[in-house]
């Protein structure tokens, strides 16, 4: 069988396996604002409503439904987050969501396809056919990019146009010309309009280019400061370059306007305002400069603040444990326990080679240990630990890495051949034995995608993928009573997907969305739970989790191995006084105090060692003017704030500190 069938056979199994497992996925959190926000890009040129990603993916997802027949929801007048998310819900659901989300899918499935062909076309010329091939094989069945590569989201196109950058830009050391620098400049611009962690690649760059001077050129001896002066003026040359097309095309993707929004129109709340939400006041000051001299579009400007607040605010959930911030030692339990064995064991082989000096094509190492360390690195730095989908664009460089030294070894001894054929086998069994359920996959030392909450949650395990499975589920009991405490609940319609449920709170349908609905102290199941919200990564562990007895209960099912199922009788106080006590502040705001009082003093009975309970009835009595009775109900809550589980609760204490002080 030839060398191009056999790629052609590789990337039809590639589609093959997306398509497949995108129809028996629900929408997941993010899809519905960034194909929204995609779709009013490219009709309307607005570009106010999604800023914390760039343009580039959200409109290759839009692309092939421009042409259908939609119902694009009315402007509410809401802030750009609220009038994404909610937008983007009545945007899929008020339409044939199937259909518009299927198309989207397989659009952005598209730069998987793009990087995985890449990576063979990378390997071929780096190492050999048969090294490119193995790669290939290798990233075809890697479960985490079939999890992400079809949903809508930055995470797989980007991977691609890093990996494409970095490929282009050492074709073009290999033999520089200016259509090749060209080419590195358009496809780094691609990057920087697919997502706001692409300015990493000119450090990478950098450290490319001093390679190349220091030890990458022949320099004749009697020359070598002369020689070593010229090729640091064509490296300096290039990388100004490349940066200047960059940025050229990144304001390409923004119509070359600066404001975010299209004429009256104005992005809300204004940059000004929501950068006062960063911790460190010189980060604000570094972007409104940027944006008071106009070097960058506002919408690009306003989405790198947008991201830094998120990944201060986020928490994280790591190793059965709740942080109000990320842990540096995140990502690698990530990558052991997320990345497949035969990935685990080719990095393994590739660092045997380069001890033993086997491998010594030391440009092809460079340019792919490289980028892969400069990324780790600094998203081990950062607080953003939300998913291994975040360190994908890790993975190209290293299998690549790992196939070339494992090709290196074969053709010192032809044993190795066995390495090759039971690697790419591994990784085809480990692939077809969590299919369709890629999202939740953990490797078999760790015990496998039925493990992986024990040590990780969020996109790792649960981004609210399984409703359609649930809803197979009920429908096969015939159940129609049951309790949902549904992850993204509230931007997604789970009514769409014909689930009966009642719904249990959640932070955002509680906090955010100010969604409180009837919630009893007592329940009886079925209790259907997602992973992230019986996790804690909203509420909080400990006392803080509504859910967290449910923790310590072996439930009757897991659905899709996120969601799960109990059966029984249940006293879930926490959760109805925390419905109360939002129920107490919405008729608060509405001056209706009487009503308010009740809410709060049931919110309190059922849950009297919360602080969002005790705060709740302070503002009640407050507003009442019963200022003593509101005095020891804050102080009840400062108390609480400083005690229980006080590293998740900091917030609270300024906040009921400035209340005691009025």
């Amino acid at each position: 069988m030839g060398l191009g069938v056999l790629v052609a056979a590789l990337l039809v199994v590639l589609v093959g396996k997306l398509s497949l497992s995108v129809r028996q996925e629900s929408i997941t959190w993010d899809e519905g604002h960034h194909l929204y926000a995609g779709y009013r890009s490219l009709k309307l040129g607005d570009y106010g409503l999604n800023p914390e990603v760039p343009p580039l993916v959200k409109m290759v997802a839009a692309l092939p439904i421009l042409g259908m027949p939609l119902h694009l929801p009315a402007l509410a007048g809401r802030t750009f987050k609220n009038e994404a998310f909610l937008g983007g819900k009545d945007f899929i659901f008020k339409n044939d969501a199937d259909r518009v989300l299927f198309r989207a899918r397989m659009a952005v499935s598209t730069l998987m396809v793009v990087l995985a062909l890449l990576v063979f076309l990378a390997g071929r010329e780096m190492f050999g056919a048969d090294a490119g091939l193995t790669a290939l094989a290798l990233v075809v069945f890697d479960p985490n990019f079939l999890a992400i590569a079809p949903i809508v989201t930055t995470d797989v196109g980007f991977a691609c146009l890093v990996f494409a950058t970095i490929y282009a830009f050492y074709r073009y050391v290999k033999k520089p010309s200016l259509w090749r620098l060209a080419l590195v400049g358009l496809v780094a611009g691609l990057a920087l309009a697919s997502k706001h962690s692409a300015p990493l690649i000119f450090p990478m760059l950098a450290l490319l280019a001093t390679f190349e001077v220091v030890w990458g050129g022949e320099v004749a001896r009697s020359g070598e400061r002369e020689g070593r002066g010229r090729k640091s003026l064509q490296m300096a040359g290039a990388l100004v370059a490349t940066a200047a097309i960059a940025v050229g095309v990144l304001w390409a993707f923004y119509g070359f306007r600066y404001a975010a929004r299209p004429d009256g129109l104005t992005i809300n709340p204004p940059m000004k305002d929501w950068a006062a939400g960063l911790k460190n006041p010189r980060d604000a000051d570094t972007i409104l400069t940027l944006a008071r001299w106009r070097v960058l579009p506002e919408s690009y400007l306003y989405g790198l603040i947008d991201t830094k607040i998120t990944a201060e605010t986020d928490t994280s959930y790591l190793w059965g444990r709740v942080y109000p911030h990320g842990n540096w030692w995140y990502l690698p339990v990530v990558i052991a326990v997320k990345s497949t064995l035969p990935f685990l064991a080719l990095i393994v082989i590739a660092a045997m080679a380069l001890i033993t000096r086997r491998l010594r094509r030391w440009r092809e190492v460079v340019f792919l240990v490289v980028p892969a360390a400069v990324y780790l690195a600094v998203a081990m730095a950062s607080d953003m630990n939300i998913g291994a989908r975040h360190i994908l664009p890790v993975y190209p460089f290293l299998y690549l890495l790992g196939a070339g030294a494992l090709w290196t070894l074969v053709r010192v001894n032809r044993r190795w051949l066995w390495a090759v054929v039971v690697l790419v086998m591994f990784q085809a069994i480990t692939s077809l034995r969590c299919y369709p359920v890629y999202m939740a996959y953990a490797n078999e030392a760790w015990g496998g995608p039925a493990a992986t909450h024990k040590y990780l949650s969020d996109a790792n395990v649960d981004w609210g993928q399984q409703l359609k499975s649930v809803k197979m589920y009920l429908d096969r009991r015939g159940m129609k009573d049951c309790w949902f405490a549904y992850f993204p609940d509230g931007v997604v319609d789970v009514a769409y997907y014909g689930i009966p449920c009642k719904r249990l709170p959640t932070t955002d349908t509680l906090w955010w969305l100010d969604e409180p609905t009837d919630v009893p102290a007592e329940i009886d199941g079925p209790v259907l739970i997602s992973d992230s919200d019986l996790e804690g990564i909203e509420f909080g562990e400990g006392a803080l989790n509504p859910y967290e007895q449910f923790r310590h209960i072996k439930p009757t099912t897991v659905i899709d191995y996120g969601v799960d199922v109990y059966d029984g009788h249940f006293a879930i106080p926490l959760a109805a006084g925390l419905n109360h006590a939002q129920k107490a502040s919405d008729l608060l705001e509405a001056k209706k105090l009487d009503a308010a009082l009740a809410e709060a003093q049931a919110a309190v009975a059922l849950a009297p060692e919360s602080v969002n309970t005790q705060a709740a009835l302070g503002d009640v009595l407050a507003a009442m003017g019963r200022r003593d009775e509101a005095r020891a109900h804050y102080e009840k809550a400062l108390t609480l704030a400083k005690t229980v589980e006080p590293a998740l609760q900091t917030g609270w204490v300024s906040a009921v500190e400035k209340k005691l002080a009025e």
